[in-house]
């Protein structure tokens, strides 16, 4: 029937024109409007921050030829979208994804992204990725890509190529090697240096090497994107770490996003009101501060960097292994991943999620009884276990996050979507539809207009990406079209990897990725330089 509803349109539209300003000379003549695609009879929301109205949209080739109604209009169309009912947004960008670790796969298609009409991803998040930017982004053009994906250049992985994973400080010579490598990998695309802090081996880097870092960012025209250095009290806290980002971005003179900002842990739950009066502060000082936040009370890292001090991740794994065995050293580690598991809400609060683990669903606390030892013996085990296997480590979701400061920190208006998505966490499938069910639908915490923002023109202008994250006459073709009634996500921590539902149509440089519902599998996405 939507079929029929949709071919029924076309012909009665086909008659119509109004003049666009990109083809004035041909509506002088009285010729239509070609459109390819036209998405007619629903809601817009066109991710300026303007209240929904009723709008169609129409797109010619991999461009957005025509906003407004159609019925005024003299158009041309091969194809209708019945979209009575539905809202109609810009393709959601993300600002903080993984998704460097699989494109290149089989998985290129990226469909759990897709599912959830994200039609950008950024990648080379949190200081990690490579510093090959040219060579990734030119793999992901030949192989062809489901969702359009930018890089950003890890200052842990310039640290990590120029000074290993030790603690240790860079020489002159060393400092303008990573400078360099930054540098390369600017003039290549990347839209910005990322960094990690709070992991090794960005941990041990001092403000100023990043500041110099950021520098070289700031010169080309990049973003500086940090997982700062402290979520909670592991080292100089939460507040001084948001003042750490500032910093930079003042003397770097670089806008910065704060990453999947939290209050982690009960130690510092309540604070988020002092960190939106750190942000707005600096805001109005001029510095440029966003940050990207996903709408779940667990985080998602690994059980060694959840647990383990610093000190004991430093240098090759050999040595760290070594460490873990060491009687000697053992009194001291104890005691300080007690504190960090303290920070962490506890055995209880951390739930193994590496798909590949045996322990998959289980708690630190429920693994524990069964071993008859105490959860921070348990976890050293784990950890040299997962080490010795060759494995990369285990993955654990940590709930220790409150409501309200989620909801505090979701209101603000430098606070944009992001998923954060890696495997084992709902999030990796889930982000956008959770956020629009629980926190627009249901909680009313943020308005419709305001999610699409924050989840589109936001994140596109944050990171410089010119034409894409609004609706608009000569954008990109980059649109998701869902259902306000049935959108929701799937995937639980139980169940990571269900799909999101609600997502009718989704499109990607003009070429339909989902249609009804269901993906089309077409690899229309394109890899996005910075000097695009």
């Amino acid at each position: 029937m939507q079929r029929l509803r949709a071919f029924l349109i076309m012909l009665v539209l086909a008659p119509f024109a109004v003049p666009l300003a990109t083809e004035r000379a041909a509506a002088q003549k009285g010729e239509p409007i070609e459109v390819d695609l036209l998405i007619v009879g629903g809601t817009l929301v066109d991710g300026s921050g303007a209240k929904p109205r009723a709008g169609d949209v129409g797109i010619r080739g991999d461009r957005i030829a025509f906003v407004g109604a159609a019925t005024n209009a003299r158009l041309r169309v091969k194809r209708a979208i019945d979209a009575s009912g539905l809202i109609v947004a810009p393709g959601f960008v993300d600002p903080h994804t993984h998704t460097a670790e699989y494109l290149g796969t089989d998985r290129r298609a990226n469909i759990n992204y897709l599912m959830q009409g994200v039609t950008t991803v950024i990648t080379g998040n949190d200081g990690g990725g490579t510093t090959r930017t040219g060579e990734l982004l030119a793999r992901w053009q030949q192989g062809g890509l489901g969702t359009n994906a930018a890089l950003l250049v890890g200052h842990g992985a310039v640290r990590r190529e120029v000074l290993g994973p030790g603690d240790v400080q860079p020489s002159p010579e060393q400092l303008e090697q990573m400078k360099a490598l930054v540098k390369r990998a600017l003039d290549e695309g990347a839209l910005g240096l990322s960094s990690g802090l709070f992991y090794v081996p960005g941990q041990f880097s001092k403000t100023e090497e990043v500041i110099e870092l950021a520098r070289v960012a700031a010169a080309a025209g990049g973003v500086y994107d940090t997982h700062q250095r402290d979520e909670s009290n592991y080292s100089i806290g939460v507040l001084a770490s948001i003042e750490e980002a500032i910093r930079i971005g003042r003397e770097a003179k670089i806008p910065v996003n704060i990453s999947h900002i939290k209050m982690l842990g009960p130690d510092v739950w309540g604070k988020s009101a002092d960190a939106v009066r750190i942000i707005r502060s600096a805001l109005k000082e001029g510095v440029q501060v966003t940050c990207d936040q996903y709408p779940y009370t667990a985080s998602g890292s690994g059980l060694t960097a959840s647990l383990l001090p610093p000190w004991a991740q430093a240098g090759p794994r050999e040595e760290q292994l070594a460490r873990l065995k060491d009687a000697g050293v053992r009194p001291r580690l104890a005691s300080e991943m007690e504190a960090n598991l303290k920070r962490r809400g506890g055995p209880e609060s951390l739930l193994l999620t590496s798909a590949n683990s045996p322990y998959l669903g289980k708690t630190l606390g429920a693994i524990a009884n069964e071993r008859g030892k105490p959860p921070v013996e348990t976890a050293i085990e784990l950890i040299a276990e997962s080490w010795e296997g060759r494995g990369g480590g285990l993955s654990v979701a940590s709930f220790n996050m409150n409501e309200k400061d989620i909801a505090l920190l979701m209101k603000q208006d430098f606070v944009m979507t992001g998923s954060d998505g890696s495997a084992g966490h709902p999030r990796l499938y889930g982000a956008y539809p959770r956020k629009l069910r629980e926190y627009v639908y249901k909680q009313k915490v943020v308005s419709l207009q305001r999610f699409v923002q924050a989840s589109s023109a936001q994140p596109a202008a944050t990171f410089r990406i010119k034409d894409r994250g609004q609706i608009r006459e000569g954008f990109f073709a980059d649109i998701a079209v869902f259902d306000p009634k049935t959108i929701a996500g799937r995937s639980t921590y139980e169940k990571p990897t269900e799909l999101a539902v609600g997502m009718r149509f989704v499109v990607v440089n003009g070429a339909l990725a989902v249609e009804n519902g269901k993906p089309t599998n077409a690899l229309a996405g394109r890899p996005l330089r910075r000097s695009q």
